[in-house]
């Protein structure tokens, strides 16, 4: 096993790579709950979209395992999701069938992209303080949705958000783990966020929720097993022949979801395998072909099994944070997917409030690289910060890495530096100002 994942030359050991692990399904297995419910609202049965977002996180996560050897998991995408059901299936009255079959030919783009190397050109094409600026983006995007799931902040009308209640119960133990996994990292506990999120889980079964019925923050499990659900309401119930039918409408759609796809993963690989070590002295990802057509092929296998566009998660951050540096914390995080389909009804037990503490945490030690960023270098600095602010407030990695990038671009021509541009990046800012004046709202 030493040899397969190599524990010695990334500094790890076993033991080390299973409490990554743990702590990577327990930051992610939200999913489990959240997936079916919005996917639901499309018209696709709650039960079966469960079992296909277990079984397509499991499957996809050995796929990322055993194709690079990197601590990435994987699942049905937040946003993508969203999209999926709120835009294409109830906006444009699409029906679910057919937007599966979307996601099925974005999958095979991807594919295509990823084998002939253009992705590879597109990542290396991104200039370095672009890409330190993409990682502690991803570290904000992270806290703020910790802190939002935890309703540490909360919406406001005047002014968007606010600070939340914290005489509630929720967001007191939200915050009170903050501090808790805080202290636990400062002493260099073994495993410190899965026992934050363990405590936090047993602390929540005595502390009263504010929902009716005075039922508690962590629910009592209505069983310790359960049958998994049938997967045939969704499986392999896509329809291929609606692209072809309405090819103008298909068409953009199909784009949409690939740009999202397409530099949500990018963003994901490159903050992620950062935190780890794993990117060489230029800020490039080795093997980073073999990852992209792993997430490539997450899309297509998805999109059999009934689901929307599985993608790389940023919560696998909170696993590197744990030490999780191989493939061997993907396979944990694939195997407690795979037991989830029979131990439902204690994961979906754990609260919001056990896991966002853990994401706020994860996102700080993403906010670190900052220090590498050149900030004095005002060109620099524009671009970057402006992608560090825009993943959080526009709710997206990809519309963060977009507006970088375009104006990136757009910076250096203005300055006459255009000989500092390389013909790829100029393409990039095209594509991105021709994706913000007629992408789909």
């Amino acid at each position: 096993m030493g040899d397969l994942f190599e524990f010695q030359r990334n500094r790890t050991s076993p033991g080390q790579e299973v409490i990554a692990g743990l702590t990577t399904f327990a930051a992610m297995a939200y999913i489990l709950a959240v997936n079916p419910q919005i996917l639901g609202a499309a018209g696709m049965e709650k039960g079966a979209v469960f079992t296909a977002t277990a079984l397509s996180a499991a499957i996809t996560t050995v796929l990322m395992a055993v194709l690079t050897n990197y601590p990435i998991a994987l699942a049905p995408g937040m946003g993508l999701n969203a999209f999926f059901a709120f835009t294409i299936c109830l906006q444009l009255k699409i029906p679910w069938q057919a937007a599966l079959g979307l996601v099925f030919y974005n999958g095979v783009l991807f594919l295509l992209l990823s084998i002939s190397g253009l992705r590879k050109l597109i990542i290396d094409a991104i200039p370095l303080h672009l890409k330190l600026a993409i990682t502690c983006g991803i570290g904000l995007f992270i806290a703020f949705i910790g802190l939002k799931n935890g309703e540490v902040i909360v919406a406001d009308q005047a002014t968007f958000v606010k600070l939340g209640n914290l005489a509630r119960p929720g967001p007191l133990l939200t915050f009170a783990g903050i501090m808790l996994t805080a202290i636990l990292v400062g002493r260099r506990i073994p495993g410190a966020i899965i026992l934050s999120i363990l405590i936090l889980s047993v602390i929540g079964l005595f502390v009263p929720s504010e929902k009716p019925g005075g039922s508690a923050i962590t629910p009592w499990p209505s069983a310790l097993v359960a049958e998994p659900a049938s997967l045939a309401p969704t499986f392999l119930q896509l329809d291929l022949g609606y692209l072809w039918q309405n090819p103008l409408q298909g068409s953009v759609l199909v784009l949409a979801l690939l740009f999202t796809e397409l530099f949500d993963n990018m963003g994901t690989l490159l903050g992620v395998c950062r935190r780890a070590g794993l990117l060489d002295e230029a800020g490039n990802l080795p093997r980073i072909g073999r990852a992209l057509s792993a997430d490539a092929g997450a899309a297509i296998i998805s999109s059999l099994l009934g689901t929307s566009s599985t993608t790389s998660y940023i919560e696998s951050a909170a696993g590197v944070e744990a030490g999780g540096r191989t493939g061997l914390t993907s396979l944990v995080v694939a195997a407690c997917f795979l037991l989830a389909l029979f131990f439902s009804p204690i994961i979906l037990a754990i609260p919001a409030v056990a896991t966002a503490p853990a994401l706020v945490v994860v996102g700080i030690f993403m906010m670190q690289t900052a220090a590498e960023l050149e900030l004095p270098d005002f060109v620099k600095a524009a671009p970057a910060v402006l992608t560090i602010l825009i993943m959080p407030l526009a709710f997206s990695i990809s519309e963060g890495i977009a507006v970088g990038i375009l104006s990136h671009v757009l910076i250096l021509l203005g300055l006459g530096r255009w000989k500092q541009l390389t013909p790829l990046s100029g393409v990039l800012a095209v594509l991105f100002l021709l994706h913000f004046l007629f992408r789909p709202v």
